[in-house]
C-alpha cells in the first residue's frame, strides 16, 4: 500500500503542478487585464468566453475582496506578476464604493461605481476579513493597518449582529433563515488571521462557530450540514431545511480538519470525515462523475446541475484529509484528490486559456456564458492548498537526508 501510495501522489502532484502552470501563466494574467476594470478601478462581475470584460454589469461586494484575495494569495506564493497592484486595485474601489459610515460594507454597486443596495450581509463581512488577513500576509508593511481594519469589522459585528446564543445573525433580528454559509467563511476568515496574528480574538471567534457547526449546523443522526435554520439554529421549515450541498460538505471538512488538528479535536476531525464521505458517496453525479449542488437530508439528489466550484472543494478537501491520516486511509484520499481533478478538467475546457464554464446541467452541455469573477477564489485557494499540501507531504515521506 505504501507503494500505491506513492505512486498515487506523484500522479497527483503532476496534475497540480499543471494546474498551478495554467493558473499562474493562463488564469492570473487574464484576469488581472481584462478582468480588472482600468482605469476606474474594481473587478469585472464576468469575462466572456472570448477573453473580454462584460461590461455594465452590477457588482456585488463580495467579488472585490475575492479578486484582492486571489492576487494576494498567488504573490505569497511566488507568482512574479503585478499582484501588489491588483490586492490595491481590488480593495481601494472595495472602500471607495462599498464602505459605509457604520464601519462595514454594503452589498451591491453599479458598474459606474454607484452603491445601489448598502444592505448589510455577513457573506460581505466575512471576505472583508478574509482579504485583509491574506493581505496581511503576503505584504508584511500592511499588517498593522490590515489588523485594525479587521479589528474594527469585528468589533461591529460583535456590537451589532451577535446572536444571542451562538453566532451572528443577518441584517436584523427578524431575518429569517439564518445560514451557515456566511459563518463558514467567517472561520475561514478567523483561522486565517489567527495565522497572521495569534495573539488576537480570533481563535475565540473561531472556536465559536466551529461549536455552532458541530453543536447545530451538523445533522446529530446522520453527521450532513444543513443549510437554512431558523431563529434559535434548529432547521428552517419545510424542504428548505433539509438541504445539504456536497460543495458545502467538502468546504466545512477542510476547515473542521484544519481546526480540529489546531485543537487536537478529535470529534472535529471524525465530523469532517463523515461530511467528506456524504459529498463523495452522495454528491457525485455517477455519469458526469462531478459534484451536484444539492441533496436533501435523506442524501437524495436535490439539484443536479454541476457548478464548478464544488469540485474545487472537493479537491481541498480531500487534499488535507491526506495529510491527517496515513496508510490507506490517505491513500484513499489522495485518489480521491485525483478524481476531483478528473472533476475540475471540464469546467476549464474553454476556448480562452484562463476561464471556466461555470455550470452543467444534468441532462444537456456545459453551459456557455461567461466565466464569474467569483469563482477565482475557489480556484485559487484549492490549487495552492493542495500544492502546498504536496510538497508537506512529499517532505515528510523522504525524510531526513
Amino acid at each position: 500500500m505504501e507503494e500505491q501510495t506513492l505512486s498515487a501522489t506523484t500522479q497527483l502532484t503532476d496534475e497540480i503542478t499543471a494546474l498551478r502552470r495554467w493558473l499562474e501563466e493562463a488564469a492570473l494574467p487574464l484576469w488581472w487585464e481584462a478582468g480588472a476594470a482600468k482605469p476606474d478601478g474594481g473587478f469585472h462581475e464576468r469575462v466572456d468566453q472570448d477573453g473580454k470584460p462584460v461590461l455594465g454589469d452590477n457588482r456585488r461586494a463580495r467579488v472585490q475582496p475575492r479578486q484582492a484575495y486571489c492576487y494576494a494569495a498567488a504573490g505569497e506564493n511566488g507568482w512574479t506578476g503585478d499582484w501588489q497592484r491588483a490586492i490595491n486595485h481590488g480593495l481601494d474601489w472595495f472602500d471607495k464604493v462599498y464602505l459605509l459610515e457604520s464601519g462595514l460594507y454594503g452589498n451591491l454597486a453599479d458598474a459606474s461605481g454607484k452603491l445601489i443596495d448598502p444592505s448589510f450581509d455577513l457573506y460581505n463581512q466575512a471576505f472583508a476579513l478574509f482579504a485583509a488577513a491574506q493581505t496581511a500576509m503576503a505584504l508584511p508593511e500592511r499588517k498593522h493597518e490590515m489588523r485594525e481594519r479587521a479589528l474594527g469589522i469585528l468589533s461591529l459585528l460583535k456590537e451589532r449582529y451577535a446572536h444571542s446564543e451562538q453566532g451572528f445573525e443577518e441584517d436584523s433580528p427578524s431575518r429569517y433563515p439564518l445560514c451557515s454559509n456566511p459563518h463558514m467563511h467567517l472561520f475561514e476568515a478567523m483561522l486565517a488571521w489567527e495565522t497572521v496574528d495569534p495573539t488576537g480574538p480570533w481563535t475565540t471567534v473561531a472556536d465559536e462557530i466551529a461549536n455552532l457547526a458541530m453543536t447545530r449546523f451538523i445533522d446529530q443522526e446522520n453527521g450532513g450540514l444543513r443549510e437554512f435554520f431558523d431563529k434559535d439554529w434548529t432547521p428552517a421549515p419545510g424542504e428548505k431545511g433539509r438541504i445539504m450541498e456536497p460543495g458545502h460538505q467538502f468546504e466545512w471538512a477542510w476547515l473542521l480538519v484544519r481546526w480540529g488538528l489546531l485543537r487536537n479535536s478529535f470529534d472535529a476531525i471524525q465530523k469532517a470525515k463523515r461530511m467528506f464521505d456524504i459529498g463523495e458517496n452522495h454528491g457525485i453525479c455517477p455519469r458526469r462523475k462531478v459534484a451536484v449542488m444539492s441533496l436533501l437530508d435523506d442524501f437524495s439528489m436535490h439539484d443536479r446541475l454541476a457548478r464548478f466550484w464544488p469540485q474545487t472543494e472537493w479537491l481541498k478537501a480531500a487534499a488535507r484529509l491526506a495529510s491527517a491520516t496515513e496508510g490507506e486511509e490517505r491513500h484513499r484520499y489522495i485518489t480521491s484528490a485525483s478524481r476531483a481533478v478528473m472533476a475540475i478538467q471540464p469546467f476549464l475546457d474553454t476556448p480562452v486559456k484562463g476561464l471556466w464554464f461555470d455550470k452543467w446541467p444534468a441532462d444537456a452541455p456545459m453551459i456557455d456564458e461567461p466565466a464569474p469573477a467569483s469563482t477565482f477564489y475557489h480556484i485559487v485557494c484549492a490549487i495552492y492548498e493542495a500544492d502546498s499540501v504536496l510538497k508537506a507531504l512529499t517532505t515528510k515521506t523522504a525524510g531526513p537526508r
